[in-house]
């Protein structure tokens, strides 16, 4: 009886034995066409594991990519089980689960291979994949990112971060925008930032930030985002107009005059001319004194106003006239428009009295103002006759004004050039006086037709 039992123990163990130890290497199938030519061959570092386990680990991959996914995973797992540090094994486990579509369980696999070896290239391309598949393009595309530097021989990794990268950054762009629309600007701005830290030298980028924080009201950090822009693209005409929006309202009319003329040099836009005109025009009002500024609300004029409206919106047309009048005045010294009282005085524009004085508190009269526009007329018609021939040449019937008049052909001329208008009733009215709001149209039609005599000449 106890021999029985002996004999019955010895075959419990030999049994165990046989099942216990190690099993025979199952002999994969010769490979014609790789089942997933895109996975990346764990392959073995150098001096890592045993000859069997490195047999074993081969055999297991050539399974996978015949298709075999149960073969494969079988073997890759005997191959752990009798060398539990051998994690290229553990990345060919994370393939087997890319290719049974359950990326949670290659994720799984992929991330204890890179505890085995944190720049193990295969495996770091595995759990890219595997977090694409899980929709975290982001972390995807850090794991890509760092398996290129790992290994940069990698064949089309460095094409899949530039897809995957701009993918990313339009996924945020895109959402950012949405966010904008919505009104939720930090949202935006987060979106951006991610979208930047992607693609740091995108100035379009910073253009879309430097306009959420413009209009969130905050133009210092606005401005900083669109120089930046125009320091990534010296070339882009639309960071330079935004430069100059933003200059805009912070009432910096020189700095965004500046901004808008770099960007008319890029390229020609005849909305930004206009903004350089319009800010220039601002500009030297700003820098004109209190008096000047009211002109245009100024119920009647004065001679001195008008000196000052002819003499500083005419400026180029003046300056260009040759011909010089000595004048002597002696009631100009204490007006706050002496410069452009002896300017326009000395190119005959408006004239001196016979006692040398200007008078410059004395009113504009429309026969006055008549008077000063038929003059610049002229200096005009001097750089352009044919221009003048429509004004010259037309005569004007006026209620009250006969042609025989004094004044007629300075009215009939300042008519004809659409200088001045005829009241209602078809009358002149030489003596009603001359309001600020009248000035400034006549000399704003004045200088109209001085810029386009100038345009003229050959």
């Amino acid at each position: 009886m106890k021999r029985f039992a002996s004999s019955s123990a010895l075959v419990v163990l030999l049994t165990c034995a046989s099942a216990c130890g190690p099993k025979t290497l199952e002999t994969p199938p010769t490979l014609s066409v790789a089942k997933y030519p895109d996975f990346v061959l764990p392959a073995v570092p150098e001096g890592l594991g045993t000859p069997a386990a490195q047999e074993r680990h081969q055999a297991a991959w050539t399974w996978l990519q015949a298709g075999d996914l149960k073969a494969a995973e079988r073997n890759f797992e005997a191959t752990l089980k009798a060398t539990p540090d051998f994690y290229p094994s553990e990345a060919g486990l994370g393939y087997v689960g890319l290719a049974k579509k359950d990326p949670n369980e290659a994720v799984n696999h992929f991330d204890r291979a890179i505890v085995g070896n944190p720049r193990y290239a295969p495996a770091l391309v595995g759990r890219g994949e595997a977090l694409l598949a899980l929709g975290q393009r982001d972390n995807a595309l850090k794991s890509f990112e760092a398996a290129a530097g790992a290994d940069a021989s990698l064949p089309s990794l460095r094409t899949r971060i530039d897809v995957l990268r701009a993918r990313v950054i339009q996924d945020d762009v895109d959402a950012a925008r949405k966010a904008v629309e919505a009104g939720h600007f930090e949202d935006a701005k987060r979106a951006y930032d991610r979208a930047i830290a992607s693609s740091p030298d995108s100035p379009f980028l910073y253009r879309e930030l430097a306009d959420i924080a413009r209009k969130q009201g905050n133009l210092e950090l606005a401005l900083e985002h669109a120089q930046k822009a125009a320091s990534l693209d010296a070339t882009d005409p639309r960071a330079q107009i935004l430069i100059g929006e933003i200059l805009e309202a912070r009432n910096d009319p020189s700095g965004a005059i500046a901004a808008y003329e770099a960007a008319s040099a890029l390229e020609k836009n005849d909305a930004i001319e206009r903004k350089i005109e319009s800010l220039r025009e601002t500009a030297a009002l700003a820098a004109m004194p209190p008096e000047f500024k009211a002109i245009e609300s100024s119920p009647n004029l004065s001679r001195e106003q008008l000196a000052a409206l002819v003499g500083a919106r005419l400026d180029d047309l003046i300056k260009r006239v040759q011909r010089r009048i000595p004048v002597v005045i002696t009631d100009a010294r204490g007006s706050w428009a002496t410069p452009w009282i002896l300017a326009v005085t000395r190119v005959g524009v408006m004239e001196v009295y016979p006692n040398h004085t200007f008078q410059p508190a004395e009113l504009v009269r429309r026969s006055d103002l008549a008077e000063t526009s038929s003059r610049v007329l002229s200096l005009i018609a001097a750089e352009k006759p044919a221009l003048a021939n429509a004004w010259r040449n037309g005569k004007r019937d006026f209620a009250d004004v006969p042609p025989a008049h004094l004044s007629y052909a300075a009215a009939s001329m300042a008519v004809g050039a659409g200088v001045m208008q005829p009241l209602p009733d078809g009358s002149f009215q030489l003596a009603r006086p001359v309001t600020g709001a009248e000035a400034v149209a006549a000399v704003k039609r004045l200088e109209e037709l001085a810029d386009s005599a100038l345009s003229r000449v050959p």
